[in-house]
């Protein structure tokens, strides 16, 4: 595991965006597991400048959704998707051919979560899979004591999760399922990223990191990834005892 901190949330953005763009300039399609909400909005503003800057050319590479709130579609306020097409894909101009995200509306999940795992393995491999950290400790809707063994799948969502879900939506809205890349297949990825910002997150990043692995801190299995990368800003930090 490598751990960066940074002074800042936008810096810590920034320091993410340079390492990904090393990570991927010997590869001129990288597939990019890409999630929603908050966390990685500073990291896709650095990518932006990047590509205007010609640091980077992301209009060569694959974005893979991470998950979606079952039941909610693309035009959706507060789904996956419709936040990823507002903060990532519309600003940088993705062409709808680069990007594969979860159906949540799809009528057969089973099928749904074949398409997305045939989808990586035409790819081989997930080349950088970046995540958020949540409150309970989630990657994805990988909740708590979720098996390390699942692919992509159905998850029940967690009441911390419902609850805070609620912030994306401007008037109450019921969550009780998703559906996302397994851990399983979040393993297989070539790299993963980890970005994690702000004080209210420093107590769950500190049991992810230096707590007991397990699947009841889901974020916490990914140290056992051969290429993990944490990125936080010292807020997130605060509670560590090895930075």
């Amino acid at each position: 595991m490598q751990l960066f901190i940074e002074g800042t949330y936008d810096s810590m953005s920034q320091q993410c965006a340079n390492v990904i763009a090393e990570i991927t300039k010997p590869t001129t399609s990288p597939l990019v597991c890409v999630p929603s909400g908050d966390s990685p909005k500073g990291l896709y503003k650095a990518w932006k400048r990047q590509q205007e800057e010609k640091i980077i050319n992301v209009h060569g590479w694959n974005f893979l959704g991470l998950d979606e709130w079952l039941g909610l579609g693309k035009d959706d306020e507060g789904s996956c998707l419709f936040m990823l097409n507002r903060d990532l894909f519309q600003p940088l101009n993705i062409s709808p051919e680069k990007i594969f995200c979860f159906d949540g509306v799809t009528t057969d999940t089973a099928a749904e979560c074949d398409r997305i795992e045939n989808y990586i393995h035409q790819h081989t491999a997930i080349d950088v899979a970046i995540l958020g950290l949540g409150m309970n400790g989630h990657i994805g809707l990988n909740e708590p004591d979720t098996s390390p063994l699942l692919r992509s799948h159905i998850s029940e969502i967690h009441p911390v999760t419902k609850e805070v879900g609620q912030k994306y939506f401007s008037s109450p809205q019921h969550l009780h399922r998703g559906i996302t890349l397994g851990i399983a297949t979040l393993m297989e990825a070539r790299h993963v990223i980890l970005i994690v910002g702000g004080t209210k997150k420093a107590s769950i990043l500190q049991r992810a990191l230096e707590g007991e692995i397990t699947p009841e801190v889901p974020a916490s299995l990914l140290r056992n990834h051969a290429n993990f990368m944490v990125f936080a800003d010292k807020e997130a930090a605060k509670m560590l005892n090895k930075h």
